[in-house]
């Protein structure tokens, strides 16, 4: 793909112009530098190259390489499970789903150890029996399909908007209004391909929310998602000028002080606490709840109420 860089890219160094053009690691940006996938002026450069106005970058990805997922013993938390699917509570800091750089060590690994390998097949060996995803960094519950009928099933309720989804976020700033709803389209950032924006002619983005607590600049907040989009509340608190608390990218850290505290609590501060779906089989209604998990209700215990 070929890439012209805008007044504010010019100085930028390549490997930097990359990572801001393509949603790639920047280990993997390295190394389509040094296997000279990257140009500049039809010329390969290294990776220190400073962009100059005029210049003109091809960027040519491959197409990924088929790997195996492996099943890995890896604790995880099952709040329900039968042979249809099994609901998890994922904790901060664990990805859902292997991907470039990424391999080991997510949720589908440790999943493919405690099913034995029993699960939906519809989104290939990568995503097997990924119905819907959450953050890397937000924690909570999500279900996972063992067989195609399930995930069939599931994947309509979410599409239909049919499923409940209720997640609770500690916000940045003190919220006027007690409810109210976010109706904005979201799509990738037109020039920063890491996040996801409203734009105009994206995909339909619907969140409802709803004051749980009003902290001294902070609070808390109940989400109940209407659609399902890549960081939508994220980006639909940022958007309002709301950002959730701790979030790197959408906002969440604008303060020395928040900084400091986010160190500790490494990324947003959002989690899936509330799920209901029916039942692929029986047809029954299923909800479940989690807990919040301990970096929340410490954070909360450390706020002022107004």
């Amino acid at each position: 793909m070929t890439h012209i860089p805008t007044d504010k890219e010019i100085g930028m160094r390549l490997d930097a112009f990359v990572a801001e053009r393509e949603d790639i690691t920047r280990s993997a940006i390295q190394k389509l530098i040094e296997k000279g996938n990257v140009k500049v002026n039809d010329s390969l450069s290294k990776k220190s190259y400073k962009i100059e106005s005029g210049d003109v970058i091809e960027i040519d990805i491959p197409e990924p390489e088929e790997i195996s997922v492996m099943p890995e013993e890896i604790e995880i938390n099952v709040v329900y499970e039968d042979s249809d699917l099994i609901v998890v509570n994922k904790p901060k800091g664990m990805v859902v789903h292997p991907a470039p750089g990424n391999y080991s060590g997510t949720l589908v690994n440790a999943l493919l150890w405690h099913c034995k390998g029993s699960l939906s097949g519809i989104n290939g060996e990568i995503r097997p029996g990924i119905v819907h995803r959450i953050d890397k960094d937000t924690s909570g519950l999500l279900v996972v399909a063992k067989n195609d009928k399930a995930h069939n099933s599931l994947a309509a309720q979410i599409k239909e908007h049919s499923c409940l989804r209720t997640y609770e976020a500690i916000v940045v700033g003190n919220m006027k209004e007690d409810s109210g709803i976010v109706d904005a389209p979201i799509a990738r950032h037109p020039t920063d391909r890491k996040k996801m924006a409203i734009v105009a002619g994206g995909r339909e983005a619907v969140t409802h929310w709803e004051v749980i607590n009003r902290y001294d600049g902070y609070t808390h907040l109940r989400l109940r998602l209407e659609t399902g989009r890549t960081h939508q509340i994220r980006v639909h608190m940022s958007s309002i000028g709301h950002p959730v608390f701790c979030d790197e990218i959408y906002g969440g850290l604008h303060t020395k002080t928040e900084q400091i505290n986010a160190s500790k609590i490494n990324g947003q501060c959002l989690h899936a606490r509330t799920l209901g779906f029916i039942h692929p089989s029986s047809g029954e209604e299923m909800r479940f709840e989690s807990e919040l998990p301990e970096y929340f209700s410490t954070l909360l215990s450390k706020l002022t109420l107004k």
